[in-house]
This record gives C-alpha cells, sequence and structure tokens, in this order.
C-alpha cells in the first residue's frame, strides 16, 4: 500500500487539506474522501465530461487529474456554483429550457459552460457547441443545453 501524502488546497472557497495515496484521482478524493458527489463519474478517462471541476478558474476533467496535484490550487465543483441566495443565473436557466435528464452529465456541462461564459461572456451558438463538444449526454439532446447557455449569456449577469 501506497504512503498517504497531504494536500491543502482551496475547495469552493474554503481551506481544505486531506490524505490520499499519490495513484488516487482528484474524482475519487472528492467523491469518496471529501463527500462531493456532484462531479460524476462516467467514463474515468476524460472522454465524458461529467466529473469537470474548475482549477484555478480552468476546466479539468477531475478523473485525469491525480489528488496530490490539487496541491495550493484553487478549485470548484458543483456545490461551490450556486450561493446561499440561490442557485447560480446558469443552473437558472438548465431548468428552464429543461436541459437536462438524468442528470449523470448535467455537473460537467454547467461547469464548462460557466467557464466559457466567464472567458467569453457573449458566445455564438457555434462557439458553445465547440466549447462542450467534450461534454457527452445519453438522455437529451444538445439543443436545450445550447439553448440554456445562449440564454444565460444574453443575461448580461455579472456573476457569471
Amino acid at each position: 500500500m501506497s504512503r498517504k501524502v497531504h494536500v491543502q488546497t482551496q475547495i469552493n472557497g474554503d481551506s481544505i487539506e486531506f490524505l490520499c495515496e499519490p495513484r488516487q484521482s482528484m474524482l475519487e478524493v472528492l467523491r469518496d474522501d471529501l463527500d462531493l458527489t456532484g462531479a460524476k463519474e462516467g467514463c474515468n478517462n476524460g472522454n465524458c465530461g461529467a466529473c469537470t471541476i474548475m482549477v484555478e478558474g480552468r476546466p479539468v476533467n477531475s478523473c485525469c487529474m491525480l489528488g496530490v496535484e490539487a496541491e495550493g490550487s484553487n478549485i470548484e465543483t458543483i456545490e461551490g456554483v450556486a450561493s446561499p441566495e440561490g442557485l447560480h443565473p446558469l443552473q437558472q436557466k438548465f431548468l428552464e429550457h429543461a436541459a437536462l435528464q438524468c442528470g449523470i452529465c448535467t455537473p460537467g456541462f454547467i461547469m464548462n459552460a460557466k467557464a466559457l461564459l466567464e472567458s467569453n461572456p457573449n458566445p455564438t451558438e457555434k462557439e458553445v457547441r465547440f466549447w462542450l463538444a467534450g461534454n457527452l449526454c445519453r438522455c437529451t439532446g444538445y439543443d436545450k443545453i445550447v439553448r440554456a447557455v445562449l440564454d444565460a449569456a444574453d443575461n448580461g449577469e455579472d456573476d457569471l
């Protein structure tokens, strides 16, 4: 058995310390050790996007990141997107547009869409589709998801 490594990081604005094995993925750490189960295990090889988190403001497939790589990083998970006041505007638009079904892929889509809107607050439909191409959904067509993202962008919300 490997010796566990001590990691200090920021997750959703909170200082977090955890122990993990050097081989453990960040997805395993989040779900199994920190009880942050919003990121989903879909493919476990970086192809579906269901486990997307933000690391230093950039979307990352947490199944492809080692937990030890979180040392000193600022991480945001789907659990950190909403505020105590309510849903994030992007989450609200997903609900309004019925842009989800089973929910496995939804956290990853929201995290990637959030990253897109933070870097490009007014994307075209083509840009949204390109940006979300790494997220797979088996239940629904992608149109409702794209419409939700475009609607959130049209709102001009400052907190996207």
